[in-house]
C-alpha cells in the first residue's frame, strides 16, 4: 500500500520561507508524477506544482510561479516543495498527491490515485 507523508508546515511571517516535505513508502517513486496542492477553508483543492516522474519536467500554478520550486529525490523517495516569499493567499493546507497513470503532470485532483494527510501552512501579514 502506498502511503504519502507531508512534514514541514508551520506558521511564518510574510516574506518567510518554508519546505515542505513528502515520504513516499509502499512502491518506488518514480513510478509516479507527483505533485502538491492545496485548500484554503471554504475554497476548492488547487494545483499548486507538479513534477514528471523523471524530474525533468516541472509546472507551477501562475500564482506561486517564481516562488515556489518543486523537486524530488527518487533513490529518497521524496518530493519537496521549496516556498519563498510567502504571502498570507498562500495560507492553506498543503497535500502531497501521486499519480500513477498519467504520463505528463496533471493538474485535475481527479488524476490523482493517492495523497498525504495535509500539512498547515499558516502566513501571518
Amino acid at each position: 500500500q502506498v502511503q504519502l507523508v507531508e512534514s514541514g508546515g508551520g506558521l511564518v511571517q510574510a516574506g518567510g520561507s518554508l519546505r515542505l516535505s513528502c515520504a513516499v513508502s509502499g512502491r518506488t517513486l518514480s513510478s509516479y508524477a507527483m505533485s502538491w496542492f492545496r485548500q484554503a477553508p471554504g475554497k476548492e483543492r488547487e494545483f499548486v506544482a507538479g513534477i514528471s516522474r523523471s524530474g525533468r519536467i516541472t509546472y507551477s500554478a501562475d500564482s506561486v510561479k517564481g516562488r515556489f520550486t518543486i523537486s524530488r529525490d527518487n533513490a529518497k523517495n521524496t518530493v519537496t516543495l521549496q516556498m519563498n516569499s510567502l504571502i498570507p493567499e498562500d495560507t492553506a493546507v498543503y497535500y502531497c498527491a501521486a499519480d500513477l497513470n498519467s504520463n505528463y503532470v496533471s493538474r485535475r485532483v481527479l488524476d490523482y490515485d493517492y495523497w498525504g494527510q495535509g500539512t498547515q501552512v499558516t502566513v501571518s501579514s
